[in-house]
């Protein structure tokens, strides 16, 4: 059994409830969605940065049991261009569980009319057995998703 934690602190929702048909009807992935409270994100476990957005809103992650992430820092925050967020690591770097992964600047972001929700998806869920997904209110470490 693998564990994802949150990489965010803030309200942890089922993916199904994301304002974007693409996540909501998990055609990225399965997984869920955090309504942050903080502008950092950090690494949901020990894994391997497989992507960088060039507009530096999304990461791909690779966990050691072959699990790929994508998290999404926001709904259409690729309009961004960029603007509001700073990656602190690049594509082929191993990572821990807890390390910094991007800031972001949540204020501005919500300030220029975009969402903030910040999808956390399997995209290859179907390699894997059972996906277990918490909701609630969730700090940055506490368990999201088990994968069997």
């Amino acid at each position: 059994m693998t564990s994802i934690v949150a990489p965010v602190s803030g309200v942890c929702i089922p993916v199904q409830q994301v304002k974007d048909p693409a996540f909501a009807g998990e055609m990225l992935g399965k997984g869920v969605a955090i309504e942050p409270t903080e502008g950092c994100l950090y690494a949901p476990a020990d894994c391997e940065v497989s992507a960088v957005a060039d507009t530096k809103h999304a990461l791909g992650l690779t966990l050691l049991n072959g699990a790929e992430l994508l998290i999404h820092v926001g709904i259409d925050t690729m309009r961004l261009n960029g603007k509001c967020f700073k990656p602190q690591v690049k594509k082929g770097q191993r990572v821990k569980q807890g390390d910094l992964l991007l800031k972001f600047d949540l204020k501005k972001i919500e300030k220029q009319g975009y969402d903030t929700v910040v999808p956390i998806v399997v995209t290859n869920y179907d390699e894997f057995g059972t996906l277990q997904c918490n909701t609630g209110t969730v700090a940055t470490g506490d368990e999201i998703i088990t994968i069997d």
